[in-house]
């Protein structure tokens, strides 16, 4: 991809399944959320950012911040939000990367740029999901979403997304206490 890149990390969830506070959790030595954010900011020449729905969560240091204040109606608000941020930055692309995700590797994101867009890692049921990368013709697509339905649900429709392998470890996310330690555990174990 030449151009401008913008990454948009999603961090505007309730973590109710956690019982709160889930991405500033210690995990490995860093918060969860700060994995994250620390893999998209490899990214040379990228613009990043979080959607977050408090004030700046102290793990989005260094990040630009956006508050999503519409969070409480799903995860397609904050999908509206980072693509409208890219297209006011004017970026050639966005991808979107979810916060609670802190093993998906640079190698992934990298893959996830290079090449044809529309692009998305596939998960073992064959489905597209995020992280993804949408080039700029889909960000008024992308900007206009809004409910439970996040970007995924738009790369479903197309028979266009190059898909992008992972290791099925990297797609994890952590929606409960106990995912913690077992993603320390990966973490420390790099």
């Amino acid at each position: 991809m030449s151009g401008l890149l913008a990454i948009a990390v999603l961090a505007a969830g309730s973590a109710e399944r956690f019982g709160g506070g889930k991405l500033d959790a210690p995990v490995a030595g860093k918060p969860l959320g700060r994995w994250a954010l620390d893999t998209a900011m490899q990214i040379d020449s990228a613009l990043v950012a979080v959607v977050g729905s408090n004030p700046k969560p102290a793990f989005a240091q260094g990040a630009e911040f956006m508050f999503n204040a519409y969070a409480r109606k799903g995860i397609g608000t904050s999908v509206s939000a980072a693509a409208r941020w890219a297209m006011q930055a004017r970026a050639d692309a966005l991808v979107i990367l979810l916060a609670d995700m802190p093993l998906v590797s640079l190698a992934t994101l990298e893959n996830l740029v290079k090449g044809e867009l529309p692009a998305a890692v596939f998960y073992s049921d064959g489905r597209a999901g995020v992280p993804a990368c949408f080039p700029a013709a889909m960000l008024p697509d992308l900007a206009v979403m809004t409910g439970e339905q996040g970007a995924a649900a738009l790369l479903r429709e197309r028979n266009d997304v190059r898909l992008v392998a992972t290791g099925t470890q990297e797609l994890r996310d952590v929606d409960r206490p106990e995912d913690l330690a077992e993603v320390a555990a990966i973490l420390s174990g790099r």
